[in-house]
């Protein structure tokens, strides 16, 4: 079960992430940042906002396709008008000028990005990357890389077995349905 990808989704969640940041961030730090929001979605809505898939790299939790989107010579529809690939320094940059556009995001979905950047985005990515280290879904890879569930995630955020049954059903509906109305 895995929801589709939402390619605008996923670069506008970055874009406002950017902003909040002046426009410009390390491609490491923008990862983990952005995996924190979906880990905090999930474990406050049962629904992540990236619709992303999560994998343990060396380097902590990562969303996979965004992860591909940014390191990866990889087709880009909505993210390369949103944001540069990344530099000879790593950084990635907004490349909209002003507000970025927000029409995939919620306000509840913009109010916990802000929220987490808050939190989070005063940390460098070496801070970020040992504070992601610390999280009970992420297991060290050695090297490689190996999925990280939903199940997981919401199992270190202390949701008991039927509360991450019922959000698994759920999310299965939702890509069921994905699936019978793909252009909705």
């Amino acid at each position: 079960m895995s929801l589709r990808f939402d390619e605008a989704k996923a670069a506008q969640t970055a874009a406002l992430i950017l902003s909040l940041r002046g426009g410009r961030m390390h491609y490491l730090k923008l990862i983990k940042l952005l995996y924190l929001v979906d880990r905090a979605a999930l474990l406050r809505w049962g629904v992540p906002v990236t619709t992303d898939r999560y994998a343990s790299m060396d380097d902590g939790p990562v969303v996979s396709n965004i992860y591909d989107l940014m390191v990866k010579d990889v087709p880009k529809r909505v993210w390369a008008q949103l944001i540069s690939s990344p530099t000879t320094t790593f950084e990635v940059e907004l490349l909209v000028q002003g507000t970025p556009p927000d029409d995939r995001l919620s306000p509840a979905e913009e109010k916990l990005i802000r929220e987490i950047y808050k939190e989070f985005g005063y940390r460098n990515r070496w801070q970020l990357r040992n504070y992601v280290h610390t999280l009970p879904e992420w297991k060290n890879p050695h090297g490689s890389s190996f999925p990280i569930r939903i199940s997981a995630i919401l199992k270190a955020g202390g949701e008991d077995d039927d509360e991450i049954r019922a959000t698994l059903r759920e999310l299965r509906l939702i890509a069921a349905g994905e699936e019978a109305f793909p252009g909705v």
